[in-house]
């Protein structure tokens, strides 16, 4: 575990993070970290970190070669060839950490979460995020941009892949918490959760659902852009920001009956969401391409899919599809039959049709309203 020291500064109370040598990594895998920073890989370039623990992935993002780490501020700031970013962290007690991030992706990354064996690991990371994501549309002469808001929930020991794609920006928030803190804070709140933290490894994702989220993002993100800070300020919205996800979320059938899939079917999952991304402007690829790209059967995809992000491919496809095209009613000129073509649909009015079921006026409504 890592420890803090205090510093009083106008009277708040703010705990500094200072490095934990207890938490000895091997000059192996250091050694990796270092070789595999920036290495490409089918067009992405790798950015490595240890997910032990909050404390380990601080120390490992502090000591790459292109991170500047302001200790007062807590705040970590990195400019290079790949991505601009910040962020900031604060341990609010013990078992429990926040840490908000904001980059600009300059090339195509592609973070993986790794593992030291020679470190507990006992950290549940829940992350919410918000990315803004650049569509060329040939018809247009700006770039449409998406904005798209996910929760992930990943175990200790679960290797996360995360892909950012060039010319994306984006702002996440994580709340990191150790099993104790779990099973005191969480379980007892939420006792129908207790078998999925008591359960092996895994990651599950969900789109943009939990009430309020929006403002307690914002308000939480704020607050740490402002470190230091009272630590009870941030807690309180933390609590209610995360409390207001478990009571959304508890009914899903994935965390009362959760099955931890392998390291290559979480990998699988995460490269089938890649490709739906990168042919959001374009008809459905089908299950059928997506599955002989990865080398699995379609059907084993399906069920895949469906376990980590809880809509089927097509599901998941539409609706992403659908935020596109709300975009490009809004920002575009474009025709909306010619909007309908190119996401995919078969008539303007099944177009039609449909974007008023997802938000709840027709299109053309939609965009003489605003």
């Amino acid at each position: 575990m890592g420890f803090s020291i205090d510093l009083y500064l106008n009277n708040i109370i703010v705990p500094i993070y200072r490095k934990s040598y207890p938490l000895m990594v091997t000059n192996k895998n250091n050694a990796y970290i270092k070789e595999s920073l920036f290495s490409s890989k089918d067009g992405f370039f790798e950015l490595p970190y240890f997910s032990n623990s909050p404390q380990l992935m601080l120390d490992s993002i502090v000591n790459l070669p292109v991170a500047t780490h302001t200790l007062y501020k807590q705040k970590v700031h990195t400019e290079n060839d790949f991505f601009d970013g910040n962020m900031n962290y604060l341990e609010i007690e013990e078992g429990l950490w926040v840490m908000s991030y904001n980059f600009d992706v300059k090339q195509n990354i592609i973070a993986n979460a790794i593992y030291d064996d020679h470190n507990e690991s006992e950290y549940y990371y829940l992350s919410f995020s918000v990315f803004h994501y650049e569509f060329p549309v040939k018809s247009i002469e700006k770039n449409i941009v998406l904005k798209s808001k996910c929760w992930t929930l990943y175990k200790p020991k679960t290797k996360v892949s995360m892909y950012f794609y060039k010319n994306t920006s984006g702002r996440f928030i994580n709340i990191v918490f150790n099993k104790k803190w779990a099973q005191d804070n969480i379980s007892k709140l939420f006792p129908e959760l207790d078998s999925f933290f008591t359960s092996k490894t895994g990651y599950l994702t969900w789109l943009d659902q939990v009430p309020s989220e929006d403002s307690l993002f914002e308000k939480i993100y704020k607050r740490m852009e402002q470190i230091p800070v009272g630590i009870e300020n941030v807690k309180e919205d933390i609590l209610q920001l995360q409390n207001n996800f478990f009571s959304t979320v508890i009914q899903d059938n994935r965390l009362q009956s959760y099955a931890a899939l392998s390291i290559f079917d979480y990998s699988s999952a995460a490269k089938a969401e890649r490709m739906l991304l990168h042919h959001l402007n374009l008809p459905f690829i089908g299950i059928n391409k997506i599955a002989k790209e990865l080398h699995i059967a379609p059907t084993k995809l399906k069920i895949i899919f469906k376990s980590v992000f809880g809509l089927t491919i097509l599901q998941y496809h539409k609706e992403k599809n659908m935020l596109l095209a709300h975009q490009l009613v809004k920002n575009s000129h474009l025709k909306i039959s010619n909007i309908a073509q190119m996401t995919g649909y078969e008539s303007a009015s099944k177009f039609s049709s449909a974007f008023k079921k997802r938000f709840g006026s027709l299109p053309s409504v939609f965009r003489n309203n605003q």
